[in-house]
């Protein structure tokens, strides 16, 4: 080969590393009683880095789902067909307990060792959680109706990945989805037009169409239908009790910016047979707990993505030269990747104490409870509002590398901004916040109760929660209050992520969130973090290591 095409200044494969290699993410689990799980965690982490699950992932999203209405004879048979690569990683998943497994488990800290199990695997490849996040998320919504829990909470926490159209109840394992999005208004769903007619012997049939559905290809789903007592909650099964087909039927699958290894499907259904959950007229309310659920799981995964993102900039920069030196060592680089850092690490504090929470709200700690309904809603705003910005400053770190899809990138970057949709876009989730303060006032309690814990330790932190409290005495007009939700929900999390940083980072990290973000000493883009910022302890924190 001639001399011009030795290949030289070039990152080796980042491969063979462990995810779980996160001194925020361990610190976390010891603190908050999921220490017992962090030998799970790590063997996951390792599984999530390996050569093996990496090229799973890449399969997965190279050849994405394909849709098959009907077959050879001209059966309707609504299949969608995956990779084998889909199905390895779904089984992981499963196996590892990242589905409805805590519900199972009644152990102090099994939500938050779950969490952190969600978070190493999704940096792997984040698709395949959408169906693993709803099956979770599923469980506390059909406890709405105890005779339907019992039979399918059990399958539903089972550690057994078992594919195919059956009847679920014969089933060692299943998977549920969620169908509530219809044409005319997606998270407006009291404008849903689909409507469910008794059947007679306790089950509804339901006729109408959902313009987006997630993982079609799950065992059962909860669907939002509207009854003459109003919207309500039901349990739909792709496959009925006598073994014949539901009529769902899948008119095609989105052509999605992102999240391309999971298939998302219009569906219409033609008297489609269902069983309520909840009471008749109140669907919103019993949906709301899996949507609260899956809210967790979009900032888990944001988080999840910066940390991705932010390994990648770090090993590409250790390893490229450029003007006489490596890139990370180049001031203005240092000061981009320690800002990634601590945008990355404050997301994942915040992640895992809104796990931690879920826990001790499972436990009957009201105030935990009604910080993570504020918290959560803030957090699902800003996080994952914060996830894309993220991910296009750490691809801009590997330059014309990071444009081209095998760096791994571009489906880091595409990704992204689904999280802040999913769910409830910004605007939705920012009136949340409102809703939760006029709903729960002991949230607010309970949100300063948390951030108090460090008063004094830093004053630029003490002086952003006194504007925090400024803001919210200025809001008793309707009008200006939603003029202002954005900038609520953003400085809600923020100074709640300086509060966990101070009391749970390093110094340096802290230092420079709270100069940064609280501080106003930061410009409009990453690596702006302002002069005399310790960089070097920051950098070294987010560089993996074997074992901390």
């Amino acid at each position: 080969m001639s001399a011009t095409h030795e290949v030289l200044n070039q990152a080796p494969p980042l491969t063979g590393f462990t995810t779980a290699d996160d001194p925020a993410l361990l610190e976390a689990l010891r603190r908050d009683g999921g220490g017992w799980g962090e030998a799970e965690v790590r063997e996951l982490g390792a599984r999530a880095g390996a050569e093996e699950t990496q090229e799973q992932s890449r399969l997965a999203e190279a050849h994405p789902p394909v849709l098959r209405t009907h077959d050879r004879f001209g059966h309707r048979v609504d299949e969608v067909e995956f990779h084998p690569a889909w199905h390895q990683l779904m089984a992981a998943a499963v196996e590892s307990g990242q589905h409805a497994a805590p519900w199972a488990q009644a152990r102090p800290g099994a939500h938050l060792v779950r969490a952190a199990k969600f978070y190493v695997w999704a940096q792997a490849e984040p698709g395949h959680g959408c169906p693993i996040s709803m099956t979770y998320a599923a469980v506390p919504a059909l406890r709405a109706q105890p005779e339907l829990a019992a039979l399918y909470e059990p399958l539903l926490a089972s550690r057994s990945y078992d594919y195919g159209l059956r009847p679920p109840l014969g089933k060692h394992g299943l998977i549920a989805g969620m169908s509530m999005t219809e044409k005319q208004g997606g998270s407006d769903v009291r404008a849903n037009t689909t409507t469910a007619v008794p059947a007679g012997d306790g089950s509804y049939v339901i006729t109408g169409h959902k313009w987006f559905t997630s993982a079609p290809m799950s065992d059962v789903f909860l669907v939002l239908a509207q009854t003459r007592e109003g919207l309500t909650c039901f349990l739909m099964p792709r496959v009925l009790p006598d073994g014949t087909r539901n009529a769902m039927r899948l008119q095609r699958l989105k052509d999605k910016l992102g999240n391309r290894s999971n298939a998302s499907a219009e569906i219409e259904y033609e008297r489609a047979v269902a069983w309520p959950v909840g009471e008749l007229g109140r669907g919103v309310r019993t949906i709301v707990e899996m949507v609260n659920m899956t809210r967790l799981d979009c900032v888990i995964g944001s988080a999840a993505g910066m940390r991705a993102g932010l390994r990648q900039a770090l090993h590409h920069t250790t390893h490229r030269r450029a003007f006489g030196a490596e890139l990370i060592d180049q001031p203005l680089m240092r000061n981009v990747l320690a800002d990634l850092a601590v945008e990355s690490e404050a997301a994942t504090l915040l992640a895992m104490r809104l796990a931690a929470a879920l826990d001790a709200s499972e436990a009957g700690d009201a105030s935990e409870a009604a910080l993570r309904r504020l918290a959560l809603a803030a957090g699902k705003y800003w996080v994952c509002k914060r996830g894309s910005a993220h991910a296009a400053e750490a691809l801009e770190c590997l330059g014309g590398n990071g444009y081209v899809e095998e760096s791994g990138m571009p489906r880091l970057y595409r990704e992204a901004p689904l999280l802040s949709i999913w769910e409830g876009s910004g605007n939705v989730a920012a009136l949340d916040v409102l809703r939760a303060l006029a709903k729960e006032p002991a949230g607010l309690d309970a949100y300063f109760a948390e951030v108090d814990a460090a008063a004094g330790a830093d004053a630029r932190l003490d002086a952003a929660a006194a504007r925090v409290r400024e803001l919210l005495g200025s809001l008793s007009d309707p009008h200006r209050a939603q003029l202002l939700a954005r900038r609520l929900a953003e400085q809600l999390t923020l100074v709640l992520q300086g509060s966990l940083l101070v009391r749970h980072s390093t110094p340096a990290v802290a230092d420079a969130f709270c100069a940064s973000r609280l501080g106003g000493e930061w410009g409009h883009a990453f690596g702006t973090l302002p002069t005399g910022t310790d960089l070097g302890p920051i950098i070294d924190r987010a560089v993996a290591k074997d074992s901390r």
